[in-house]
Formats: structure tokens, C-alpha cells, sequence
């Protein structure tokens, strides 16, 4: 059997909830090709190997005050008509990437060693991606 970080890992979640619009820019997309809202729920799994020196995975207050801002950056906004989703379908694989991407760019906290974003758009459906950090 081979071990791997996870077997002996730790994970922290912390969530944020906010209502957000977006219309999506595929071929015939039906009733998503207009703009609606959804109350998106933003999942943020840290995990890694250990603790750092407090006893914390990563500091959960530190994690909300990102979480502050970034919920400032698209509660009310229209997806569509961000920078970052320039190009792109705005569905929710892609948002949960770029959202990723802000975490990443914000985090302080060098001990955790992977990241998953889930972003629910609604009590069914939901969207992830992982990435590790510090590599």
C-alpha cells in the first residue's frame, strides 16, 4: 500500500455564501443564456502534511478576511463582466478555478500544501478544482 499526504493530512473548510449573476455564452443554452442569479456557495478545502506553529492548518480569521474581499469583488456582480472572465463560458468549473486563483494570490499562509475551491450554484449542483500550493 503506498501512503500519500492525504492518508495523514489535515484539511480545514471554510465557506461564504453570496448572490451572484452570470448568463452562460454557449450555443444554445436555453433559460442559462440570460442573465440570472444564483446564490453561490464557495467551498475553500486547505489541507497538507502538518501544522503549523500555532496548532492551525491555516488561520480560519486570516482565511475570512480573504474571504471578506473576495466575496466584495463578485457579491451583486454580473460574472460576464469581469476581467477574469474575459473570453470565457462563465459556468461554474471556470469560476471555480479563477476564484482559486485570488486565494492563491492572497494567501500569506505558507503551511498548507493543497487547495480544492467547490462553488455550489444551487442546493444540487456544484463545480471543484485543486491545485497544490507552495510549488
Amino acid at each position: 500500500m503506498t501512503r500519500t499526504d492525504a492518508d495523514d493530512g489535515y484539511e480545514l473548510t471554510v465557506t461564504r455564501s453570496f448572490i451572484a449573476q452570470h448568463y452562460l455564452t454557449v450555443p444554445d443554452p436555453g433559460p442559462e443564456g440570460v442573465v440570472h442569479s444564483h446564490q453561490f456557495t464557495v467551498e475553500l478545502r486547505f489541507s497538507g502534511p502538518t501544522l503549523g506553529e500555532y496548532g492551525y492548518l491555516v488561520d480560519i480569521d486570516a482565511v475570512d478576511a480573504l474571504l471578506d474581499d473576495l466575496e466584495a469583488r463578485y457579491r451583486d456582480a454580473l460574472l460576464n463582466d469581469l476581467p477574469e472572465f474575459e473570453g470565457l463560458n462563465p459556468s461554474i468549473e471556470h469560476f471555480a478555478r479563477l476564484f482559486g486563483d485570488r486565494v492563491v494570490e492572497a494567501l500569506a499562509d505558507p503551511n498548507p500544501t493543497g487547495l480544492t475551491v467547490r462553488i455550489w450554484e444551487d442546493d444540487v449542483s456544484w463545480a471543484s478544482h485543486s491545485r497544490r500550493l507552495g510549488e
